[in-house]
């Protein structure tokens, strides 16, 4: 029995592949022609998993040094800066959701799941669990993710956790300078260029001021 399916025998959701075009169409796509193999050398050897919970890395100046960071710059960030990061770490729940305004890259370093949903079902700062459609990302897959998709940390697939790469227009998830004048919209701006709608039951987000507001289970997905 391949991964894919004992995902979907464990669990009590449908789990796709982003290898599925006509299913991941909406949220993203797969990213070919690039090779990420000397990032995904730097974060096998040099980016631990902890022991518990995850540990987000918004900028590694090494890894944005490498020769695959230009390219990725300027075919598909159209010479805008970039910066490139990382997210490793054993989580296994829903939590929430963010988005950005420009695409998110993920290079997949170890196979894991992402929870994902579209920005347009948000309704007045809530956003219903039931519609998450749950992805697995195979090792060494890179995609591109949406303005539009929303998303948080991978959910890990082995007991060993999970590692994954994380490319952003340049400044994303990191402090905000200053306060900024607030609207509908701007009650979800936790960070830089990061609007957040968090589960209520996930305490750490809830902490930093975000907004609880999806509703329905704190979904845990099984592997």
């Amino acid at each position: 029995m391949g991964i894919l399916e004992h995902l979907n025998e464990v669990n009590d959701v449908v789990i796709r592949s982003v290898l599925d075009r006509e299913a991941f169409r909406t949220y993203g796509r797969v990213i070919r022609g690039y090779d990420f193999s000397e990032i995904t050398d730097y974060m096998e050897h040099k980016t631990p998993i902890p022991e518990n919970g995850n540990v987000y890395v918004a900028s590694v100046e090494e890894m944005e040094t490498f020769s695959v960071a230009d390219r990725v710059k300027n075919l598909i960030y159209g010479g805008m800066p970039i910066e490139i990061g990382y997210c490793n770490g054993r989580n296994t729940t829903l939590n929430g959701f963010e988005y950005h305004k420009g695409s998110e890259i993920n290079i997949a370093v170890t196979d894991f799941m992402l929870c994902l949903g579209h920005v347009w079902d948000i309704e007045n700062n809530t956003y219903d669990a039931e519609k998450v459609q749950v992805f697995f990302v195979p090792k060494g897959t890179a995609i591109e993710m949406y303005q539009t998709t929303l998303h948080l940390s991978p959910c890990r697939v082995t007991d060993e956790g999970f590692r994954g790469v994380v490319i952003l227009p340049k400044g994303t998830n990191t402090p905000l300078e200053k306060e900024i004048p607030v609207d509908e919209e701007g009650q979800l701006l936790l960070q830089k260029n990061k609007w957040v709608i968090a589960h209520p039951e996930r305490e750490p987000l809830m902490k930093q001021g975000a907004v609880g507001g999806v509703i329905g289970p704190n979904r845990e997905l099984k592997y």
